[in-house]
């Protein structure tokens, strides 16, 4: 079976984790404590980063971006998760990059490493101006999803597509922390409780660490 070596609040993993989903592929996870630096790990991929996908072949995949790509096009099934057209296409592209690049750094970089990866790389302790930044930035990029799903049915157009997986990963990971005021992002809500709701995101909501437990809304469908 194929294996996937993540990290369980590493918003990429989801992202992969979210494809395999939707594609209906079986996958085993292994959970890879990447602070550790293993030999055996470096061999499969030597930027010692997840996720990293073992294919049944044995075939190894590295950087959730590669690996998304190649699971729509090899598994070619719907949904077509990069869409059917160029014009299509350079828009799920756009948003996938605004959300792996632009709301990781500005948001899930900032509140995930001071909350968490502080602790596991042992660097200090949280930085309240950086969590301060990663909340109110946050702010922002969920009144932009807002705004998307006021004009579309899903992020990008009509169908569920890579962008509103790449987007659901990131959220997730920052709902998990209890970083969004939802209250205040009735239309982001909107768009979130309505991927939620997604049997592909039933594994993801039951994630779960003793040492760091989720927001108490976190797996609920309808939550405030």
């Amino acid at each position: 079976m194929r294996q996937l070596y993540h990290f369980w609040l590493s918003p990429f993993s989801r992202k992969v984790r979210l494809v395999l989903a939707e594609k209906k592929l079986d996958f085993e996870l292994t959970a890879e404590p990447v602070w550790e630096r293993r030999d055996d790990f470096l061999l499969l991929n030597p930027a010692g980063e997840v996720p990293v996908l073992r294919e049944e072949d044995g075939t190894v995949l590295c950087d959730s971006s590669v690996i998304c790509e190649y699971l729509d096009e090899v598994y070619e099934d719907e949904p077509k998760l990069f869409g059917s057209d160029p014009k299509e296409r350079a828009e799920i592209r756009r948003l996938v990059a605004w959300f792996d690049g632009k709301f990781n750094r500005e948001v899930t970089d900032h509140l995930l490493g001071e909350k968490l990866l502080k602790r596991f790389f042992s660097t200090g302790t949280p930085d309240t101006k950086v969590l301060r930044a990663g909340r109110t930035n946050g702010a922002y990029h969920m009144d932009y999803i807002g705004w998307l799903f006021e004009r579309r049915n899903w992020l990008a157009g009509d169908h569920l597509t890579m962008a509103d997986l790449a987007a659901a990963a990131q959220v997730s990971v920052i709902d998990y922390m209890g970083d969004i005021n939802w209250s205040k992002h009735p239309r982001a809500k909107d768009w979130y409780m309505r991927i939620k709701s997604r049997p592909a995101m039933r594994d993801i909501l039951a994630d779960r660490q003793a040492s760091f437990p989720p927001s108490s809304h976190y797996a609920e469908l309808d939550f405030e």
